[in-house]
């Protein structure tokens, strides 16, 4: 080989001077998807390109391969960003090697200003820095919707959740609203395809069952109907009934002589304690602020929905973190090295608050800022926990987010909102949970991979609903037809490699039918009831202070009517 650099750059000249879907079926690599010539012209033209190029693109392949089998991740990374910049969705022709470990780890209503990674100098978080300091920040990426269940939702369907009726928030005994695998992929169906092994641990919140739960007995589909080979979930949130953890289907610790019974029909069962009933067996911060939290009291705290019964297996509320974690860890344990998915979500920051006394009273913003501290202890144990397993920083990929923006006040009162005077949770932006103002879905997103992503900041408009697309991207794996259908193969951003992925994204608030576009800097809000019509450059304002809607009249007509067409096919 006397010019490497010149082969590599003609192997790149090659692939991009050619149609992504043709001649390169001989040498892509390990299952990659290929398309094929339909018609008698294109067939022509392959066969012409394929007789004139095969054995230099064999040739050139062979040397790129010599190459880069002697050079560091790093470049070899920037090598495959030539072919990744040529068609963002055509496989590496120069294919990374996947990642043994892949952690996704999902934290609940934790806000972009929430930790000193994003600027908040009063939330240390050391081990979300350390992520931040080794990996690549985007501040541009956003959960589809501004609260829990849909978000959850489009990250493993791959799907906007507007397109599905019945994900809205769920209460506790709702049914699996995730298609099983017989239906069409999700995010662990398509890990399991790539060879991993996969587990859903912590908050869950999508509904188990097919309609009536029976508590009592095996629960049937649950997370492994859906691509999760282990689960230990919390079945809704921790405000919401049963208070028990799901393993694998069945409740944990269940005694059968002291059978669960769970409604949200407001019926109160008999000898059931509830906030109204028995106000002084409540803890200082567990008391509700409004009626919709005010139902069964379990440890010292009011929930919405009543239950009665399933002693043994309630949860205490300062452990939940502990005990979550406690489950990752022994599933990283159990894998022994082996390719393994991790999808873990706490409960943190989520209300009800109660966190562990070792964190109680740690942080200057108050019972909030305890539990963020707890949450990063959590996302420490598992890095250290991988690492013990046998998985080498370079081996494991990290994406640490969070299901949507931040709500200091949610229902109790825990003396959050008091404490937290001053801190912006969601600074620069508007807004927060509930809400279709950037601080709604725009969310921490930080990706962590040593060795193969550079260190960095990257202001590409990412969503979490493309994780899908790009993690089957990045191993190899096809995507079924009719599956993941708005999810977006954006590797290149993922790895560094480009500042650019989405070029518009549609977000959602609490209220169905309201819907946000963002197209480029521009965002568009329709009017609702009395709010009027929004249009916002948030290159110049980010906080959404200045509607240009007067002065940019025919902008707004444009995306309002794409946002009409994008938004078609909702089902609400």
């Amino acid at each position: 080989m006397k010019h490497p650099l010149l082969t590599l750059l003609l192997g790149a000249a090659v692939f991009v001077a050619q149609p992504a879907h043709a001649f390169w079926d001989d040498i892509l690599l390990d299952g990659a998807t290929t398309h094929r010539p339909t018609t008698p012209a294109e067939d022509k033209t392959f066969t012409e390109i394929l007789e004139d190029g095969k054995k230099l693109a064999s040739d050139i392949y062979h040397d790129i391969t010599e190459i880069c089998s002697n050079i560091s991740g790093s470049i070899k990374t920037a090598c495959s960003a030539v072919l990744l910049l040529a068609d963002k969705d055509a496989p590496l022709l120069i294919k990374l090697e996947r990642p043994k470990a892949i952690l996704l780890f999902m934290a609940d209503d934790l806000g972009y200003n929430d930790t000193s990674a994003y600027g908040c100098e009063q939330a240390p978080c050391p081990n979300v820095q350390r992520l931040a300091d080794q990996g690549l920040l985007f501040t541009d990426a956003h959960s589809t919707n501004s609260v829990c269940t849909p978000s959850r939702y489009s990250l493993l369907t791959g799907q906007y959740a507007w397109r599905q009726k019945g994900t809205g928030i769920l209460p506790g005994d709702a049914a699996l609203i995730l298609p099983t695998r017989d239906k069409a992929a999700t995010l662990g169906t398509l890990m399991q395809q790539a060879g991993y092994r996969t587990a859903a641990i912590g908050k869950w919140h999508l509904g188990l069952g097919s309609g009536h739960i029976d508590w009592n007995q095996p629960i049937s589909p649950a997370p492994a109907d859906v691509g999760f080979d282990y689960s230990f979930i919390m079945a809704a949130t921790g405000d919401r009934v049963p208070c028990v953890y799901v393993e694998d289907g069945k409740v944990r610790n269940l005694d059968p002589q002291d059978p669960i019974r769970v409604n949200y029909k407001g019926q109160t069962y008999p000898g059931e304690k509830t906030a109204s009933t028995h106000p002084e067996l409540l803890k200082p911060w567990g008391r509700p602020s409004n009626k919709q939290h005010a139902d069964t009291i379990i440890d010292g705290i009011s929930r919405i929905g009543h239950m009665t019964g399933g002693n043994s297996a309630l949860w205490k509320d300062q452990d939940i973190a502990d005990d979550i974690t406690a489950a990752a860890e022994s599933f990283i344990t159990s894998c022994a090295g082996k390719p393994l998915f991790l999808y873990f979500c706490t409960n943190d920051i989520h209300v009800p608050r109660d966190p562990h006394a070792r964190f109680r009273g740690k942080s200057p913003l108050g019972i909030r800022g305890d539990v963020t501290l707890q949450m990063d202890d959590s996302l420490g144990r598992l890095m250290t926990a991988l690492q013990q397993a046998g998985y080498k920083p370079e081996e494991t990929l990290i994406i640490f987010t969070s299901d949507n923006g931040p709500v200091i006040s949610d229902g109790y009162e825990d003396g959050a909102r008091e404490a937290c005077a001053g801190h912006q949770p969601a600074h620069p932006w508007s807004g927060g949970k509930y809400t279709l103002l950037e601080g709604g879905t725009r969310v921490p997103f930080i990706v962590s991979w040593p060795g193969t992503i550079k260190p960095g900041i990257n202001s590409a408009l990412m969503c979490q609903m493309d994780i899908g697309r790009t993690l089957a991207s990045l191993c190899g794996i096809h995507v079924p037809a009719g599956s993941m259908r708005d999810s977006e193969n954006h590797l290149s951003a993922l790895l560094g490699l480009s500042q650019q992925a989405r070029s518009e994204l549609v977000t959602q608030a609490f209220e169905a039918p309201r819907y946000a576009l963002r197209s480029g800097q521009w965002k568009y809000i329709p009017a609702f009831r009395r709010q009027p019509e929004g249009l916002f450059n948030l290159a110049t304002d980010p906080a959404e202070k200045h509607n240009l809607v007067p002065t940019q009249p025919g902008k707004a007509a444009e995306l309002h009517a794409r946002l009409r067409e994008l938004t078609r096919e909702s089902k609400h």
